[in-house]
């Protein structure tokens, strides 16, 4: 059908041929390619040797939205020669020179500029936090989105793509709060909170909240809690759930309050300054939650 849409637009004649070997339909009256190609679901060729294997796969190189050029970069030779080492005519080498032009000017455009220092930062983030490669995939695409709507004038670009990356960890249930984002990318949390409220205003995106047991096993190991300990602070933010305890509460600091009750119950010394550190929570905020669970659940908690 698209076929046929970019055909009728180009000449008014339903003359379409498919090239067997790059898969592409072209009207053969007009020259017109369309968009779309024919997927082969005939099995590889295997060959004998690298460079045959080389030769007879109809796969190129990977395409990914994280590289400025999508992994489809240009490769225009500076001798004016064809495949078969002639040289071209006058007609075509200026036509080539004009070709090499728009290349080098395309590739240093703002955007492109722009797109080459966030995916830069973005595997140095990525590498930090442990994401996946579907959530670099996705950033990248969240942040090619946000560059489309033309809201990067003016702004950090590594704030940007550091504030892409929260949201992205938030609509995919990566645990990844905004001190760890703000710490890999080397930029301040108030800014990094400006940044992510005004993004998720202008893409209408409605990222869910974290659920705070997401973190305790990750303050638990990094205090030294025991296993014990630990099932008791997943109990205790289950009652709290339940309560109503948790709403509008951040969840680090519900997994720290909940730890820090657990082990003062099973008699564990760790200090309250441990588990600020472990968690990026102040020790004041740690004792504000600690109270309102105990006053809620307390009872249920030793019952």
């Amino acid at each position: 059908m698209m076929a046929e849409l970019v055909h009728q637009k180009s000449c008014k004649k339903n003359l379409l041929v498919t090239d067997g070997y790059t898969g592409e339909i072209a009207c053969s009256n007009c020259g017109a390619v369309s968009s779309e190609k024919v997927m082969d679901s005939s099995l590889e060729t295997v060959g004998l040797s690298g460079e045959e294997y080389q030769n007879n796969s109809r796969v190129g190189m990977k395409t990914s939205l994280k590289m400025a050029d999508r992994g489809l970069s240009t490769i225009m030779e500076s001798q004016d020669k064809d495949s078969t080492g002639k040289s071209l005519s006058k007609e075509n080498r200026r036509m080539f020179y004009r070709l090499r032009m728009w290349d080098r000017n395309s590739r240093s455009a703002i955007s492109v500029k722009s797109f080459q220092k966030a995916f830069t930062l973005l595997d140095g983030i990525s590498s930090k936090l442990g994401l996946p490669e579907s959530v670099v995939e996705e950033t990248a695409y969240l942040f090619r989105k946000i560059a489309a709507k033309r809201i990067l004038a003016g702004r950090s670009t590594s704030s940007m793509l550091c504030a892409t990356v929260y949201i992205t960890c938030r609509l995919a249930g990566i645990p990844r709060t905004l001190q760890d984002v703000a710490n890999a990318g080397n930029i301040k949390k108030k800014n990094l909170q400006r940044i992510y409220r005004f993004i998720v205003k202008e893409l209408d995106l409605h990222p869910e909240a974290y659920n705070p047991n997401e973190f305790v096993t990750r303050v638990a190991k990094a205090v030294g809690l025991s296993e014990k300990t630990e099932r008791l602070a997943f109990k205790i933010l289950k009652l709290a759930s339940k309560k109503n305890v948790s709403t509008s509460k951040n969840p680090m600091a519900m997994a720290a309050a909940a730890i820090n009750l657990a082990s003062v119950m099973n008699r564990e010394k760790i200090t309250q300054i441990k588990i600020s550190d472990a968690s990026g929570i102040s020790a004041v905020t740690i004792r504000d939650r600690t109270k309102e669970i105990k006053e809620k659940v307390g009872g249920e908690i030793n019952g």
